[in-house]
C-alpha cells in the first residue's frame, strides 16, 4: 500500500493521467502536494509536493467555459497531465497551496502554429 504525503486532505475526485498510456483513478489533494492513485495497480501512483511545483498549466477552451486538461510542471522532472470530472473544483483547490500568479494558461493550436511559422521566416539567421 502506498503511503500518502498529505496530513490533511481537501479534496478526492476521480480523474485521469496522461502519462504514457491513459491512467484511471483519484486526484487527491492535501496540505502537502497533489497526488494520483491508480484504480487497478497501486505501483503507478504520482506524487508531488507543492514546494516542487513551478507552475499549473490549465487548457482552457471556449472563453474558460471547458478546461479539458491540466499539467503540473515540475521544478526537476517536467510535466504531468492530468484531467477530472470537475477541473474547475481541483483548480480552486490547488489555489489554496500555489500562488495564482503561478497558474497560467496552455498556448492554443493556433498560437502554437503563429509561433512556429514567426520562428521559421522572420527568425534574424545571420
Amino acid at each position: 500500500m502506498v503511503q500518502s504525503i498529505n496530513t490533511k486532505v481537501d479534496l478526492v475526485i476521480e480523474g485521469t493521467s496522461h502519462m504514457g498510456l491513459t491512467d484511471y483513478g483519484k486526484i487527491m489533494i492535501g496540505d502537502k502536494g497533489f497526488e494520483f492513485f491508480n484504480d487497478r495497480d497501486v505501483r503507478k501512483n504520482i506524487q508531488i509536493p507543492w514546494t516542487e511545483v513551478d507552475l499549473v498549466i490549465a487548457s482552457v477552451m471556449f472563453k474558460g467555459r471547458w478546461i479539458p486538461r491540466y499539467g503540473f510542471q515540475t521544478k526537476k522532472n517536467g510535466t504531468f497531465t492530468f484531467s477530472s470530472k470537475q477541473p474547475r473544483k481541483v483548480l480552486r483547490a490547488v489555489r489554496k497551496y500555489i500562488e495564482p500568479e503561478r497558474m497560467v494558461r496552455s498556448l492554443t493550436f493556433f498560437q502554437v502554429v503563429k509561433r512556429a511559422l514567426k520562428n521559421k521566416f522572420f527568425s534574424d539567421k545571420k
